[in-house]
């Protein structure tokens, strides 16, 4: 025990976590680097903008981010989606399209905090179903490895579509540059082979290596181009000028570009903070992706988001905390202030290789083999894929996100009603199409329909129940005196709904039937108060459980004996 007079040695964790971190963080930055580059130029951007989101993202987010293992950097769906964004611009030349670019992430910037203002975080990512972004992601990882051969494989740019692409790949064969080949995929099994020490900065080790060969002119004499000079300057925070048609043309561009940098980095948080036992807030979240975002494009920097395999790789690295973070940035800081020149050596071959490698994980169709298994939302997840293939990163992504709502809407409008029955004579009523046992107390209908109520799908739940109440009242049905109507999947009613039911008990006060909401939410009382329909009163809809309506029901006269 220490005396008052000696020092208070310090808490026996605290060494531990910040080595740890510091090792994570020097890791990691050994694979943001090169990554921050490559995904650079897939955006048709100068290396500097990477670097430059690169350093925005890291700084950012360890500011005002909540989750402890995600790294916020240039991401190769975002680089994509932004080249293709810009492309759909029809930009004229190579500083429009820089000027474009920043608009672009200055607009998802804008995005970003909206939906923090609106706290929109548990929402925004659900416009994009699961299996719509596996798809996407294959069929983006697929395009991006095969552009990446491309700038390995062949002298020159390559343009257009993963459909454009691959036939022009292998039509030009008589072009592959060997030497450059034989790097991508020595490079390739390097980084395989290093994935069993996620602790070693394996892409580093590639790219001073390789980086040594290519100053000693080993790798010029085969003819092996390297990346060339990068310059990273902080130029002046600026807006670019453009009119006001111009920016509302590019916010409909940089929505897809927002949307898809928030649902692969909620994806990235979640799934992290899942295995880790963590709680990130994801309207924090939104925050800090919208500073990091406007912060990058005020500098002339590239998207950034937090990717799944810069996190993943963080959290393999031993990362424990934010500091990881840090450290990778002032690692990174560092690296631009005095190992720029150096890196200019780095062989365009190599690069290439890190990114494959990098999207490679995503590539795999396990992604979708549930869906098959479960045999649902199989074609959607292929077509997904397709989508990408055939339309291009854009319009896959935009057609994706139209197939992700066509999804909901058509879940939400198919009026799948459930037709109630007692059972075992007590208090519990359940589908009887599914219990056979149960039974409907005479006299009654009781539905209870097993989506909220809304515009899309009242009125087709609207005459099913007068169907199904046309039925019970045909010669040699049974008659009718009440139906009742659960309400326990809708928290709340629009106006086409509330129209709807109006209608609905009108309908039925006509043919000397009653109709009786049970298990209405507290706003929806409210909202029927306001209402004040004298074909619902305040007793059509008090009681709190079906057993509780039933009771009422059976204890009141019938319509023909004293009610209207």
């Amino acid at each position: 025990m220490a005396t008052p007079l000696e020092p208070i040695p310090p808490t026996p964790p605290t060494s531990p976590h910040l080595r740890a971190d510091a090792l994570a963080g020097l890791s990691v930055a050994g694979l943001l680097i090169p990554e921050a580059v490559a995904y650079a130029a897939i955006a048709g951007l100068p290396p500097q903008a990477g670097i430059v989101g690169l350093l925005a993202g890291l700084a950012v987010y360890g500011l005002v981010g909540s989750s402890r293992f995600a790294i916020v950097s240039a991401t190769s769906s975002s680089a994509a989606v932004l080249m293709a964004a810009t492309q759909s611009l029809a930009a004229p030349d190579f500083m429009t399209h820089a000027m474009l670019a920043a608009g672009l992430v200055l607009i998802a910037g804008v995005f970003f905090l909206v939906a923090a203002v609106g706290k929109l975080g548990a929402t925004v990512s659900s416009l994009i179903a699961q299996p719509v972004l596996r798809g996407f992601t294959i069929g983006l990882s697929a395009t991006i490895v095969l552009k990446q051969m491309f700038a390995a494989f062949v002298p020159g740019s390559a343009a257009g579509d993963f459909v454009d692409l691959l036939p022009e790949l292998w039509l030009r064969r008589a072009d592959w540059h060997w030497p450059s080949m034989v790097l991508t995929f020595a490079s390739l099994a390097w980084l395989a082979l290093m994935r069993r020490l996620p602790r070693v900065p394996a892409a580093l080790v590639l790219i001073a290596v390789t980086v040594a060969l290519s100053t000693t002119g080993v790798l010029g004499r085969w003819g092996i181009d390297a990346v060339g000079r990068i310059d990273v300057h902080f130029a002046t925070p600026s807006v670019p000028p453009f009119l006001r048609d111009q920016w509302l043309r590019l916010a409909e561009l940089g929505f897809a570009l927002a949307l898809i940098l928030y649902a692969e980095s909620i994806g990235s948080i979640r799934t992290l903070a899942l295995r880790q036992g963590d709680h990130p807030n994801p309207n924090r979240d939104l925050l800090a992706l919208g500073l990091a975002n406007l912060t990058s494009g005020l500098l002339q920097g590239s998207p950034v988001g937090a990717g799944y395999s810069a996190s993943s790789a963080n959290v393999a690295a031993g990362a424990q905390s934010k500091a990881a973070g840090w450290v990778a940035c002032a690692a990174v800081a560092l690296a631009v202030a005095a190992l720029l020149p150096q890196l200019a050596h780095t062989p365009q071959a190599v690069l290439a290789a890190i990114v494959m490698h990098a999207v490679g994980r995503t590539l795999g169709m396990q992604g979708l083999v549930p869906y098959f298994r479960w045999k649902r939302d199989r074609l959607v997840a292929v077509a997904a894929v397709l989508a990408v293939l055939w339309l291009g990163v854009l319009d896959g992504l935009l057609a994706g996100v139209a197939v992700s709502l066509l999804m909901l809407l058509r879940g939400l409008a198919t009026p799948r009603l459930s037709w109630l029955g007692q059972l075992n004579r007590g208090h519990d009523y359940v589908d009887a199409a599914l219990h056979p046992e149960a039974t409907v107390p005479p006299g009654l209908l009781i539905a209870r329909p097993e989506v909220p109520l809304f515009f899309g799908n009242v009125g087709a739940v609207s005459v099913a129940i007068r169907q199904a109440l046309a039925r019970a009242q045909a010669p040699g049905g049974s008659p009718v005196r009440c139906v009742i109507l659960s309400l326990e999947e809708s928290p709340d009613l629009d106006g086409s709904a509330v129209e709807a039911l109006i209608e609905l008990a009108g309908h039925m006060r006509r043919r000397g039937v009653r109709l009786v909401l049970a298990r209405a939410k507290d706003e929806v009382r409210d909202l029927l108060r306001r209402v004040a329909s004298p074909d619902l009163p305040a007793n059509a809809y008090s009681a709190w459980s079906v057993d509780e309506a039933v009771q009422q029901v059976q204890a009141a006269p019938h319509p023909a004996e004293g009610e209207s």
